[in-house]
C-alpha cells in the first residue's frame, strides 16, 4: 500500500524536453514508474527518445490526459513558467501536481496553491493534491517514483516519511533501508507549500500498511508545531520526528526560504519541546532518529 502515489500512476512530465526533464523522465523510467508522456507548448507532436523507450510530447496536460489518461504530473518548468504550469494542470483536473521547481515567487505558489483549492471544490471532488514546490518529490519504493528522489536507496517497508528536506529525506531512506518506506513524501521548505505536514501524516494513519511514521522539519515558522497539535488530536500510529536547525544561529536565513528564526519562535528546540509534548520522539541528530524509529518498528514487530 502507499499513499497519494501506486504501481498505477500514470505519470507525464510538464518541461520534459528540458535538460533537467530529461534526466529525470529517464531515472524515473529506470525505477520502473509508468511515465507516459511530456507536455511542452509549442511542441505537441514530438516525441523523446528513453533508453529505446519513445515518449509524446504533448501540447497541453489536458491533450495528454486525455490520451494517455495520466492522473500525475511532475513539473520540472523554469520559476517564471512554473505557475502557468501548475495552473493548466489544476485547470486539466489532473489527480497529483509534483513542482519540482525552486525558486517560483511566493506569491505565485500561493496563487496556485489557492486555485487548487477553489477548483477542486468547485469540479473535482477529490480535488488536484499539489506537492512542493521546492521538492524532491514523492516515492513509493519498488511501485513508482515522480521526481528526483534516488530511487535505489531503499526498498518497500511499513514506515511512512514526511519531511520538508531532500537531502534529509535521502539519508533517512538510506539509514533504514533493511526495513523499508510504504512512501516517501518531500513536500518542501518554501514559505507556502501544497501538502503540509498534516496532510501527509493523515494519509499515513489511514494507511493501513504503514505502521508508523517518520517527520523531519527544520527551523523557522510554525509547521511543525501545528503538525504536533493534529499528532496529539488525531494521529493514533507512533510518529519519530527530527528538526533540523538545532545549531542555527537566531535570526539569520539558513538554506530553505522558510527557515528562518525569530526570537523564539521556530527554534529547533521550541518545535521539539512541541512534538515531545505530543507524545513523539525526536531525535537530534539524523542517525540518532532512525535509531529511535528502529526501536519502534522493533517494539510493532
Amino acid at each position: 500500500m502507499a499513499i497519494f502515489l501506486t504501481k498505477d500512476s500514470k505519470i507525464i512530465v510538464q518541461g520534459m524536453t528540458g535538460s533537467q526533464g530529461r534526466k529525470h523522465t529517464q531515472r524515473m523510467l529506470d525505477a520502473g514508474s509508468q511515465v507516459v508522456g511530456g507536455v511542452t507548448p509549442g511542441k505537441g507532436g514530438q516525441t523523446v527518445d528513453f533508453g529505446g523507450a519513445s515518449l509524446p510530447v504533448f501540447g497541453s496536460v489536458a491533450e495528454s490526459m486525455a490520451v494517455t489518461g495520466a492522473d500525475v504530473s511532475v513539473v520540472f518548468v523554469p520559476p517564471r513558467f512554473a505557475k502557468a504550469a501548475v495552473l493548466e494542470a489544476i485547470d486539466a483536473v489532473i489527480g497529483l501536481i509534483v513542482v519540482i521547481t525552486e525558486g517560483i515567487p511566493v506569491h505565485d505558489t500561493a496563487a496556485f496553491c489557492a486555485h487548487a483549492s477553489a477548483t477542486g471544490l468547485a469540479t473535482n471532488p477529490v480535488g488536484t493534491r499539489i506537492v512542493g514546490p521546492n521538492c524532491p518529490g514523492v516515492i513509493s519504493p519498488g511501485a513508482s517514483n515522480a521526481g528526483i528522489i534516488p530511487a535505489d536507496i531503499t526498498g518497500p517497508g511499513r514506515i511512512g516519511l514526511v519531511s520538508k528536506s531532500g537531502t534529509l529525506t535521502y539519508q533517512m531512506m538510506f539509514e533504514l533501508r533493511d526495513i523499508g518506506f510504504s512512501t516517501c513524501v518531500g513536500i518542501g521548505g518554501d514559505p507556502v507549500i501544497g501538502t503540509t505536514h498534516i496532510d501527509a501524516l493523515q494519509a499515513f494513519e489511514d494507511d493501513p500498511d504503514t505502521a508508523a511514521v517518520v517527520m523531519i522539519g527544520e527551523i523557522g515558522g510554525d509547521a511543525e508545531e501545528r503538525a504536533a497539535d493534529y499528532i496529539k488530536a488525531n494521529i493514533t500510529k507512533p510518529v519519530i520526528g527530527y528538526i533540523a536547525g538545532f545549531t542555527a544561529p537566531e535570526g539569520k536565513t539558513m538554506g530553505h526560504a522558510g527557515a528562518i528564526v525569530s526570537g523564539s519562535s521556530g527554534t529547533a528546540a521550541a518545535k521539539k519541546d512541541a512534538l515531545e509534548a505530543a507524545g513523539v520522539q525526536v531525535g537530534t541528530t539524523p542517525s540518532g532518529t532512525a535509531e529511535l524509529t528502529r526501536e519502534v518498528m522493533k517494539s510493532l514487530s
